[in-house]
């Protein structure tokens, strides 16, 4: 993976709109003073490709992307992989509940020559080439598959942040592995075990399914094949044989059809006649009928003379008088006797008002004199106060002063306030007020509380004069109303003759409605006398309509017994003379049986000559049913043979595929012992870590001036210190600076070498180092300088240091200059 161009908004310190053009730098320096934000250039990075940052402590971590207050961050990297030109992008947004969230994720395969200037035009993501992932789930596995290298891979061998610089050295023996199988695309070996592997386990799968399907076909034999021939030849001649007995079996079988059908005819013309019989009541029918005729008409006129009594007593009534009125002259009537007793009890109440009214306004009028007087004496009593003050204004000032107070006369600071002397004007003006006062506030308090007894009691008084008159209106209403109508006796007398006569006129609609359901009652008694005359004669018309062909005597519409009569007789007439006929009909039914049976006997003969069972008699319904028996049993035969056929052509082809499958399943399981882990792949992986060590031993001693060499056994690496006679050290043991250049030449050598034998994407196009250059000594500097200026000579890969040690920056020929102010960091291209 090599950078081309990164782009950054809003990411971290990074609030303003930021590039960094990787372009032709193959040899580069990040520069600046501490927390400017050069370690932030290597995050975003490694942000746009894997969503994390190694510092943030995991995804979790992703609130630490966006600059303080802002509410979005955007990212995105332009990489070289193995040929190829990918971008990579990530939007991280703040939503309304502060919670951090990504919201956009891409990556893109550019087309070939793409100018990355074109990024400054604002393009959209979808101009950017063919999209490979558009979910940070997509991501995850777009990124492994364009870059090589998972996360923590990454960051161990490409770009190494602070803190995890010595990873690879320190890593466990089976983590070390896994990078270097990675590098070295040695996973392709795994994958070809596993695939051979499966292939054995699928060849020894089908080789069981096959050889449960060839015991199954067992008995597919080419003897079993010529025997189906055998019977279908037998089958086939059935068939021709059956077809030659049909014309015999068909005269047969139409014979005794004919004769049948003539015997039938017979039967139904016997049943018909011996159906014809007199119903029972047929006598009854015409008397009920006419019964109920008259005692509708009856009922009818006990209708008509109901309905006139009740017309005649309603004619009575209407001339009677209106009970309603007559009841609201009585209410009147009692209304008037009760205003008249409440005449007096309203004059009392109204005089009694009158009185308690006056009294509490001649109470008010006098309070209201004392509050004048009250008030004249107040207002005389602060004129005195006035007056007094005139005379004795030394004695009003001291009233106002404390002591403190500046003297408005002497204009100096009070010290002592004299008292007011006891026979002072003001004071004896101030007690008479005061005095004065409460008297007028007494004297008004007890006018408002008076005023407003009278004012009540005032509108008391209105409300009982409009009662009083409301009274004498409606009393003289009532009055009027009966005037010249008759006396309550009267009224009485009347009412009770229209009751009366109602009382009657209730029973009258009584009969009335009696009578209509009684002539309802008979009318549908005559109905249905009248419906059961009509249904016997449909039912003799239906009987006789049966026997109609064989021309029965003309009935009698006027009387249904005779008619009966007549028709029975006839019918017995007729049977008589068609019995001898039907004799004889069955013996001619019987003969033609006896042939057909015989003719049935010469085609079973045929199936069981055959070998084949004859077709039960109940399935045969004609001379086709024969025939299909015998071609069906010819066709099941062609259909065996067939099958036992296909069956045998089968089990040669399974036997064919057994052999195959044996032959691949050898050579699977032999491919898949070769690649296991701990042959094929093991060798690999000792040989890659041998040159590695090696290469890195080279470099170390040339940083350590020839103190250290590096060397591994069972994966643990160790040191070998030529200033202590040779003494072999862990890589633990070594102090920091120590470990640094260990560190650092397992990384050289692992861009240096590594790149070399690696066969899959994960080439290590670059190499960038954010650790530990200012704890090296003068000389151990110029050495890793030298080391990383030859590495970046060669050419075929990108090297990057991050720095603030300018003797290293100043030999490094394209520098990142990033800096920062109150609102964001900034980074500026200088050098070459």
């Amino acid at each position: 993976m090599r950078p081309i161009r990164l782009d950054m908004s809003g990411f971290t310190v990074f609030r303003d709109d930021t590039t960094v053009d990787f372009t032709d730098a193959d040899y580069f320096a990040l520069v600046g003073p501490t927390g400017s934000g050069k370690s932030t250039v290597l995050d975003a990075i490694t942000f746009a490709l894997y969503g994390t940052v190694p510092r943030w402590g995991g995804t979790r971590g992703i609130v630490n992307a966006l600059a303080p207050s802002a509410a979005e961050a955007r990212v995105r990297l332009v990489f070289e992989s193995a040929g190829d030109r990918y971008v990579a992008t990530r939007v991280v947004r703040r939503d309304g509940r502060g919670n951090v969230k990504t919201a956009g994720a891409g990556l893109q395969l550019m087309p070939p020559g793409f100018d990355v200037t074109k990024l400054d035009t604002g393009m959209d993501l979808d101009d950017l080439g063919e999209v490979l992932a558009g979910t940070p789930a997509e991501m995850d596995e777009a990124i492994l598959t364009a870059v090589g290298l998972p996360y923590e891979q990454f960051t161990s061998c490409v770009v190494l942040p602070q803190g995890q610089f010595a990873d690879f050295l320190h890593a466990k023996p089976a983590v070390r592995q896994q990078i270097l199988i990675n590098l070295l695309g040695l996973r392709v070996y795994e994958d070809v075990q596993q695939r051979a592997v499966a292939r054995e386990r699928a060849a020894e799968a089908k080789l069981g399914v096959i050889d449960q399907q060839l015991a199954g076909l067992a008995d597919a034999t080419d003897e079993a094949v010529e025997a189906a021939e055998r019977h279908l030849t037998r089958m086939r001649e059935l068939t021709a044989a059956v077809e030659e007995s049909v014309p015999g079996l068909r005269a047969a079988r139409a014979a005794e059809t004919e004769a049948a059908g003539k015997r039938d005819a017979l039967d139904a013309e016997l049943r018909a006649l011996a159906s014809v019989r007199t119903p029972e009541g047929s006598a009854e029918i015409a008397g009920a009928t006419a019964a109920a005729r008259a005692r509708a008409a009856e009922a009818a006129e006990e209708v008509r003379t109901a309905e006139e009594r009740e017309e005649k007593v309603r004619g009575e009534l209407a001339a009677a008088g209106d009970a309603g009125s007559l009841r609201l002259l009585l209410d009147r009537h009692a209304e008037l006797e009760r205003l008249v007793g409440q005449e007096e009890w309203f004059a009392g109440e109204v005089q009694v008002a009158e009185v308690e009214f006056k009294d509490a306004q001649a109470a008010a009028e006098l309070a209201h004199s004392a509050h004048l007087g009250a008030t004249q004496l107040l207002e005389q009593a602060r004129l005195d106060y006035t007056e007094a003050q005139r005379i004795d204004r030394a004695a009003a000032l001291r009233a106002h002063l404390a002591v403190g107070d500046h003297c408005p006369v002497c204009e100096q600071t009070v010290t002592t306030v004299p008292a007011v002397p006891e026979g002072s004007a003001v004071r004896e003006a101030e007690a008479t007020g005061k005095a004065a006062r409460a008297a007028a506030e007494v004297a008004e308090s007890g006018w408002k509380q008076r005023d407003a007894v009278a004012r009540k009691l005032e509108g008391n008084l209105e409300r009982k004069r409009a009662q009083h008159e409301h009274h004498l209106s409606r009393l003289a209403e009532v009055r009027a109303v009966v005037a010249g109508a008759p006396g309550v006796p009267a009224l009485e007398r009347q009412l009770a003759e229209i009751e009366a006569l109602g009382r009657k006129l209730d029973q009258a609609g009584v009969a009335v409605r009696e009578g209509r359901e009684a002539q309802r009652k008979a009318q549908a008694a005559a109905h249905r006398a009248e419906e059961r005359e009509r249904t016997a004669w449909r039912t003799f018309d239906e009987v006789r309509d049966r026997v109609a062909r064989f021309g029965p005597p003309s009935a009698d519409r006027d009387d249904l017994a005779a008619a009966w009569t007549v028709l029975v007789e006839w019918a017995r007439a007729e049977h008589r003379g068609r019995a001898t006929a039907r004799e004889q009909a069955g013996a001619a039914v019987d003969r033609a049986h006896e042939a057909t049976v015989h003719a049935f006997a010469t085609v079973d003969a045929l199936f069981t000559a055959a070998g084949v069972t004859p077709p039960a008699r109940r399935e045969v319904s004609g001379e086709a049913d024969v025939i299909r028996a015998a071609a069906i049993a010819a066709t099941t035969a062609e259909g065996d043979w067939r099958k036992i056929v296909d069956l045998r052509d089968r089990a040669r082809d399974l036997s064919e595929q057994r052999t195959t499958l044996q032959r691949d399943g050898r050579v699977a399981k032999a491919l898949a012992g070769h690649l296991r882990a701990n042959n094929f792949e093991r060798w690999l992986l000792e040989e890659a870590l041998d040159l590695l060590v090696d290469g890195a031993s080279r470099i170390l001693r040339e940083l350590t001036g020839g103190q250290y060499d590096l060397i591994h056994e069972k994966g643990e690496f160790s040191v070998i210190d030529h200033h202590d006679a040779g003494l072999r050290r862990g890589v633990r043991t070594l102090s920091g600076g120590e470990t640094f250049q260990a560190s650092l030449a397992l990384a050289l050598a692992l861009s240096e070498q590594l790149a070399g034998m690696s066969t899959t994407a994960a080439s290590l196009e670059s190499i960038v180092l954010d650790e530990g250059f200012g704890t090296l000594d003068a000389a151990t500097l110029d050495v890793v300088a030298a080391t990383l200026e030859n590495l970046a000579a060669r050419g075929d890969r990108m090297v990057g240091v991050v720095t603030h040690v300018n003797s290293l920056a100043e030999r490094v020929p394209v520098r990142f200059e990033v800096s920062k102010d109150a609102r964001s960091a900034h980074v500026e291209r200088t050098g070459l």
